[in-house]
């Protein structure tokens, strides 16, 4: 079709005034960003990107994200322009409950979102792993002939995110990945909440981003689509290096406010919405939300012509089907891995001996590799004592985008949004892995990745005061109450090689966000644990008759709470033990199952793990035991800390003394 300025501009307009009629209309919202960024947006979706509003999942589609998720309506009137299921009431009811436009863009409740932003920077860090994801599946699946895997990702960032560390740590990666199909778009409009950034932001972004490998495009004036869409295409023909189009925008353009920090998180007013309709030559008599006949007509024009992007492309993927069969078949299992095959391998569960649960957990991994093609990642500079090695797998790298074993460098945080992004874009199985304490550099990520509930796969070694002699900076204690107080999070604690061949599968099967924790220690392989470990927690070794007593533990605590159930046996006591691997999962379960396992009728219990004791009171209730950690550890052989902090059999049999 042929473009038609006038009414593009209109577009950009459209974006504009319902961007400010819905903040108005829910008197809360951001206004000034859609007004100033309207231009490059609007070009973007309607020139370059490639997508199609009748199908928002399409495989090979462009990605665009918005880092900037305070901005969200200018997300949502993109939405509602370009024909993805945005009506004008859905704009209207902007930051309502249960509506289709919250406050922030949130992946499960509009089509169009491809992912959950608001905390700043993570959308550019997650922007990384997108961009990684079609890089990897480009490499290993496009043939001369047939490219299957081709298209770009899109982020648009502002002065917040670019202040955010996680966004320089992400940043410096993709430079050093050469990731060329990155393109970020860095709305300048030199504005944030307080005021000015000179209050605390004066760098020179553009050098930094030259020093991290960026190409750097710069826009003098962010109204100008014609350099906007010249920036556009110069990015798209580097192959060679991810790019940034610092695009001069004003916050609040067409407003009285214009240029001012009020314009950021507040309506602008009534009246200065007639005056902002005016300057953009809109017409004021037009009811909210509607945009004119004309333009509307334009746009199903548009999405008509962005829909045969895909209509070429499924052509040109069924040649690629025809041609490379066993390809194709591999590509399907990175889309559809064959999870009862994994559970029925009798290999997956196969353990003897003493072992780490982390060297099991590095066991497991590289049994998995046969079955999921689409298994991808790596650790924050600590593979050798995470054990995330894949065995005769390649690396990941700039020269080789279809190796498997990532370097993420030392960026825990930027890792954790870089697994997310992977995931988020489909076709693989993406894990991260550092020291379970650095848990905290990962968490604003875990929780976008549980909030968006996504399969995130997260490997956490060195999981208590069994470090040693590293001591309590090393040492994690309310890590793991952190996480199971964080809602949709899965932490599994395993005891042993089958435990922990568990926790995978449950992260295939349930598709949650999953946290291991894994034990730096040798634990020994149990003859009572088994798959049912899924169900988050289960009998590992019963009374002969009606418990008196029900002992519950985790991980490296299953061993010494077996010996006291040992013990306690042998002195007629009636004990039953409980693993815990999964609290969340066993929560999961349906009454009948907990009640089996965990009767009401046994008040007297006691609880044994090597970290803060919060969260097993909702088990133990008013009159149970928790044996735990609410200090912080020390520098010391671990076996000693055990001793020294009464983590043992013994503190479990005076427990039981006390009950009994």
């Amino acid at each position: 079709m042929k473009k038609n300025q006038k009414l593009e501009q209109e577009g950009i307009n459209a974006i504009r005034v319902l961007s400010i009629d819905a903040v108005q209309k829910a008197n809360s919202g951001h206004p000034g960003m859609p007004l100033g960024a309207a231009p490059v947006a609007f070009e973007l979706w309607a020139n370059h990107m490639k997508h199609n509003p009748s199908n928002p999942d399409w495989f090979n589609r462009d990605r665009f994200i918005l880092s900037a998720g305070h901005a969200s309506m200018l997300l949502y009137s993109l939405l509602h322009l370009f024909g993805y299921g945005l009506t004008k009431e859905d704009l209207s009811e902007f930051r309502q409950r249960n509506s289709k436009t919250p406050g922030h863009p949130e992946l499960l409740d509009t089509k169009g979102v491809e992912m959950t932003t608001g905390p700043l920077g993570q959308g550019i860090a997650t922007a990384v792993g997108f961009a990684m994801a079609e890089a990897h599946l480009a490499d290993r699946f496009n043939t001369a002939e047939q490219k299957i895997i081709d298209h770009y990702t899109y982020v648009l960032t502002g002065d917040g995110c670019l202040q955010e560390g996680v966004s320089s740590e992400a940043s410096s990666l993709a430079g050093h990945l050469k990731l060329g199909k990155l393109i970020a778009f860095y709305d300048r409009n030199q504005i944030t909440i307080e005021g000015s950034t000179d209050l605390a932001f004066d760098e020179d972004v553009a050098k930094r981003y030259e020093a991290y490998g960026w190409e750097v495009i710069d826009v003098a004036d962010g109204n100008d689509t014609v350099a906007i869409g010249q920036a556009i295409e110069k990015a798209k023909a580097n192959k060679d290096q991810p790019s940034i189009i610092i695009s001069h925008s004003q916050i609040g353009y067409g407003s009285p406010l214009v240029g001012s920090a009020s314009t950021h998180g507040s309506p602008l007013g009534e009246e200065n919405i007639i005056e902002t309709k005016k300057a953009l030559g809109w017409d004021v008599n037009l009811e909210p939300f509607s945009i004119p006949q004309e333009l509307e007509e334009y746009m199903q024009e548009v999405q008509t012509d962005l829909s045969q992007s895909e209509a070429e492309w499924n052509t040109l993927f069924a040649d690629w089907q025809k041609a490379n069969p066993e390809l194709a078949e591999e590509f399907e299992q990175c889309l559809n891995p064959d999870i009862d095959a994994i559970e029925n391998d009798p290999e997956l569960w196969d353990f003897s001996g003493s072992a780490a649960t982390r060297k099991t957990s590095g066991v497991v991994l590289n049994r998995l590799v046969k079955h999921l093609p689409g298994l991808i990642g790596g650790s924050a500079d600590l593979a050798p004592s995470n054990n995330t090695h894949m065995n005769d797998l390649p690396e990941f790298s700039a020269q080789n985008y279809s190796g498997r074993n990532i370097h993420y460098g030392i960026r825990e945080f930027a890792m954790t949004c870089v697994v997310n992004g992977m995931v988020l874009h489909g076709g693989l199985q993406a894990f991260g892995a550092t020291f379970f304490v650095f848990a905290d550099y990962m968490k604003p990520a875990l929780r976008l990745a549980a909030l968006m509930n996504l399969p995130s796969l997260f490997i956490l070694t060195h999981d208590s005061i069994g470090v040693g002699e590293d001591g309590p900076t090393h040492q994690p204690i309310e890590q793991l109450t952190m996480l199971r107080a964080t809602p949709n999070t899965y932490v599994y604690r395993p005891c042993d090689g089958k435990e922990t061949a568990a926790a995978y599968l449950f992260n295939l099967k349930e598709k949650k966000t999953t946290v291991l924790a894994l034990t730096r220690q040798n634990l020994p392989t149990y003859e009572q644990s088994s798959k049912e470990a899924l169900k988050g927690a289960y009998i590992f070794q019963d009374s002969e008759k009606e418990p008196e007593l029900i002992i519950m533990a985790s991980g490296s605590e299953v061993e010494p709470a077996l010996e006291a159930q040992k013990e306690l046996t042998a002195q007629g006591k009636q004990v039953r033990l409980v693993s815990v691997p999964c609290m969340d999962a066993f929560l999961d379960q349906d009454a009948d199952y907990i009640e089996s396992v965990l009767p009401k009728n046994v008040q007297k219990r006691i609880a044994i793990e090597a970290g803060a004791t919060m969260s097993w009171y909702r088990f133990t209730g008013s009159e149970g035991i928790v044996i735990g950690l609410d200090h912080f550890g020390a520098s010391a052989p671990a076996n000693l800390l055990f001793e020294d902090f009464g983590i043992n059999k013994d503190a479990i049999l005076d427990a039981a003394n006390k009950l009994l």
